[in-house]
Formats: structure tokens, sequence, C-alpha cells
């Protein structure tokens, strides 16, 4: 069924179909706009969040301890104070303990603040807990002389509940993120060019779970609501707890209002009081990246920006993970190669490897390896296609065709998986390229890098990076340059495992689409 429209502001609005249960109410002060009842009121996102991972987190732990009692239970000749039954109950009484200690290490409470929060940003904390966990459950065992704990059997159940955890966390996670009370129902506090950009991005990545049902603005820029692509203006800065109240809205973005900013800090402090997560886009933020550090003076918070160049320790030690993770891939790889090679060579004649000049470290020059998406003569044919450009009128400096006919058919499934990409092992494992790093852009689309972007050529190209993960071809040229330099001005070790992390699940929901 159509969604149906409702008139505001001499505008005729959608209604989203996330937004199920709202109804338009004629009693409402908000004359001829949308109100959620109170039937429609769900449970939130960090309701369902914390008590998908506790379940995930017991489930782990459990099979992690059957696993160790499987593999390395007591001969016949030990002899326990209890029976395998009274072991099993002795762990299972520990379970709310281990619920504890991981709420300790904030296990629970980043997803509903952080719309970006994944499985790979708590392996830290699992480790720890893993680890904190069975000391405890050895502890215990050894407190109370209930049962024979070996080495061999803490280090089975250790190893497995890292595994394990881990995965049933993903699994949880992947869950909770199809449940209707993940949707969190969002408004953005200014509707200036950030805050457009802020809500494109958000309609774009479903995977953030944010619906914004509107923009909060005094001044808003005339004729913004006569850009369907764009959700309303719902009203001004003071509407904003009422509207909060009818949409049920669950986070506000602070998104550079046309207040000032004692009128915004004011704002802020106002809503510190009702049940909503509250996120501002900092000052400067072209030049922020996550993990920045902050630190105080006498009380006045400072955030720290690092010299943007990479100590030949971090070069080092990012080499050898390239290396350490390349010796594990190839063997893998290897046959693959062989097969994707002999799929092109039938499919269509010509070569079944494409090699290309791209920008390298250092305004360096290389060939980088692909497998051959296209017919063999796709760049004499690249001129006849043009006019099919999806940026043409918006960005002259990128050439991207939906649909492109000289993919084919081979390429087209290569694509879709990224797998064409595979050959770039060989410039990694030659030095020209890295396993995660900035895009590496052809010499036509590198000139029109200028000034600081340049910065980007600090680090060697990778084969996947923030722009991999965030989007690949919907990334407008601006952003991925600037993208490129927060990695390289902000580089770490844990950032760029995270991003690996991070790139298999980005391309199987490139698969879906």
């Amino acid at each position: 069924m159509a969604a149906p429209e409702v008139v505001q502001g001499g505008s005729e609005v959608a209604l989203e179909p996330s937004l199920g249960g709202a109804v338009l109410d004629p009693r409402s002060p908000a004359s001829g706009r949308l109100r959620v009842s109170s039937l429609a009121r769900r449970r939130r996102r960090g309701w369902l969040i914390r008590r998908g991972l506790a379940a995930a987190d017991i489930v782990g732990l459990s099979f992690a301890f059957v696993i160790a009692d499987v593999l390395f239970s007591p001969g016949p000749d030990v002899r326990d104070h209890v029976n395998p039954a009274g072991e099993y109950a002795f762990f299972a009484a520990t379970l709310p303990l281990w619920i504890v200690v991981a709420k300790l290490y904030g296990l629970y409470d980043h997803d509903e603040e952080r719309t970006d929060h994944s499985t790979a940003d708590d392996f830290t904390g699992i480790l720890n807990l893993v680890t904190v966990g069975a000391w405890m459950v050895l502890g215990g065992s050894y407190a109370v002389a209930a049962a024979s704990v070996s080495t061999p059997r803490m280090l089975a159940f250790w190893m497995s509940a890292v595994v394990l955890v881990t995965a049933a966390r993903a699994t949880a996670r992947a869950l909770c993120r199809r449940h209707e009370s993940y949707i969190e129902r969002t408004v953005i506090v200014g509707a200036g060019d950030v805050g457009r950009q802020l809500a494109a991005k958000l309609r774009r990545h479903s995977e953030y779970g944010l619906d914004v049902v509107g923009f909060v603005d005094d001044s808003p820029r005339p004729g913004i609501d006569e850009d369907r692509s764009l959700p309303p203006v719902l009203g001004g800065c003071g509407d904003l707890e009422r509207l909060i109240e009818e949409f049920d809205v669950g986070r506000v973005v602070v998104a550079f209002s046309s207040e000032s900013s004692e009128q915004t800090v004011d704002l802020l402090r106002s809503l510190r009081g009702i049940d909503v997560q509250v996120d501002v886009v900092p000052r400067l933020f072209e030049i922020l990246a996550p993990g920045v550090g902050v630190h105080t003076i006498e009380g006045v918070p400072l955030l720290g920006l690092p010299p943007a160049r990479l100590s030949r320790s971090s070069a080092l030690l990012k080499r050898t993970l390239d290396m350490t993770l390349l010796a594990v891939a190839l063997p893998v790889a290897v046959p693959l190669f062989m097969i994707i090679a002999l799929a092109i060579k039938l499919d269509t004649p010509g070569p079944a490897f494409f090699r290309q000049e791209r920008r390298g470290r250092d305004e360096t020059t290389f060939r980088i390896w692909k497998f051959r998406t296209m017919s063999d003569d796709a760049d004499r044919r690249k001129a006849d296609f043009a006019y099919l450009n999806k940026h043409n009128g918006d960005d002259p400096r990128m050439f991207k065709i939906e649909n492109d006919p000289r993919v084919t058919r081979v390429g087209r499934f290569l694509r879709r998986f990224s797998l064409d990409e595979l050959p770039q092992l060989l410039n990694v494992a030659t030095g020209q390229m890295s396993l995660v790093g900035p895009r590496p852009l052809i010499l036509e689309e590198d000139r029109f890098v200028e000034d600081w972007a340049r910065t980007r050529l600090e680090i060697k190209p990778g084969m996947t990076g923030l722009w991999q993960v965030l989007g690949r071809s919907d990334i407008p040229f601006d952003e991925m340059v600037r993208m490129d330099y927060l990695y390289v001005t902000t580089w770490s070790l844990w950032r760029d495992l995270k991003l690996m992390a991070k790139t298999v699940p980005a391309l199987a929901r490139r698969g879906d689409a």
C-alpha cells in the first residue's frame, strides 16, 4: 500500500515506511504534521542490543565450556570433589559474574551511543573479559576445592571463548539490526549544508539504523521543503522537546544550526533530562577522525592532532602485518587465481589480467594488477559511453557508469564481490601497495588532488580502506580525499585490523544489493 502523504508548509511530505506507527493527529498543536501515537512507542535500541549481546555472551561462554570439557575432561584416575553435573552447575552459577565483568568493560553500552560500533571494536574488551573471567573461574574452583582444572583445559576454554563470544556477538548484532526496535527515529538540528549532507549519508547507509524524520532549524534555507530527496523541516529549536515526544525520537544530531553557541549549549542542556541520545557534529570535523586524542588543561578539553607522518617503526610494523597476512592468504589465493583466470578466458577473448598506471607513495607511479572485467577494447570505447557517467554535471573528476555495457558477464560477478582486486596481492608482495591504505587513484584523478590533500601519499595505497568500507564509488571525490587524509594522519595498526575486519561485511552488503 502506498505511503500516505500529508501537506506541510505548502509541500507534500511522504510518510516513510519505517514510521509505520505514525498517525495524523488533527488535535496536535503541530497542525498538519505527522504524530506518533502512544501505541507506536516501542523499546529503544539500547534495550534490544544490551539483551542481545548478553545472550550472545552466555551462549558463547557456555559452548566454550562444553568444548573444553569434551576435549580435556579429567581422566578416571583424577578424583574430583564434584561430579561433571556439579561442574556444569558451578559454571552456570558464575555466568551472572561474567555479565557483570562484561558490563564493567563497557561491552553493552557503546552500540546505543555509537552508530558505527561493531564487533571488531569489542575485541580488546572480549579478550580482557575472557582472560579475567577464566582466572575468576580457576580461582573459584581452587578456593572451594571443587574440581581439577588442568592447564590444557583452561587454555582450550580461553581460546574457544574468545572465538565463540566474538562470533556470537557478531550474529547477535546482525539479528538485532533486523529488528524494528533497532531503528532510531532521528532529528537533525540544523538544515544547512552539513545537516543535509548528514541526512543524505544516513539515507544511503541503512546499516546505521537511523531514520531521519526531519530537520529542526529556526532559519532554514529557502526552498529546502521543495527538495523531495530530503526530510522536511519540522519546526524551530523551541519546538524540539515537543517534536521528540510527538515523533518518539530516539536520537538528536546537532549539525551547525543557525543558533548561537550560547543558545546551542542551552539547547543541549535542556535535552539532558530527556531519554534521548544526543550527538554533536564538532567544529573543524573535516580534520578530526575516530580515536583522536583528548587531553585537558585545567578542565579545558583539547583535541590532539598528531603530525602527518608515519615513523620508521610504524612503517615497519605495517609492512610486517602485510607480509604476515600475505603469507597466510597466498596459498588460498593462488588456486582461486587460476579458476578466475580460466573463467575470464572462456567468457571473452583477451588477457585474464588488466594493468593500469596508478599514483603511489611519495609521488611515484606503479602498475596495478587486476582481473579483467571489461571487454578487451574497453579503454578505446570509453568516450562512446561518457554520456552515461553518473557524475556528469556533478563531478567531472569521477567516472562511473551504472550497469556499464563494457563489463563482461564474469566481470560483473567479480566486481560485485571485489574479486577483480585480488591480484593486487602481487602489488602488496612487491611493496607497491599495502593491504590497507588510501585509494589507489589513476593519474587522471590524482591531478585533482592538491595542497594538503596530497598528504595521502605519505602511505602506500591499499587494497581496502575507509573508502572501501564506507561506500566506494558512492563517496564524492572530495570526501574520499578527506578520508584518505584522516587515515594517514591518524594511522594505527589496530585501525588497520578493524578496517580489514569491516571489509568482509561491507562486501557482503554489496553482494546482497
